[in-house]
């Protein structure tokens, strides 16, 4: 039997504080087949694209 992929989308709009937290909670899930999609929302903090590409 396949398993089902599931899509994650993760909005970042200057959450740069809670980024980290929210990535590890989604990847340390007990369902693995998954596929985050992180979608920059114009963020003006100077580190969430930064914090995003280390998940990458």
């Amino acid at each position: 039997m396949q398993t089902k992929t599931i899509g994650v989308v993760i909005p970042i709009y200057n959450v740069e504080k809670y980024l980290r937290e929210c990535l590890d909670s989604v990847i340390n899930q007990s369902y693995t087949n998954l596929e985050i999609i992180l979608v920059n929302d114009g963020s003006t903090d100077e580190n969430s694209l930064n914090i995003a590409k280390e998940y990458t």
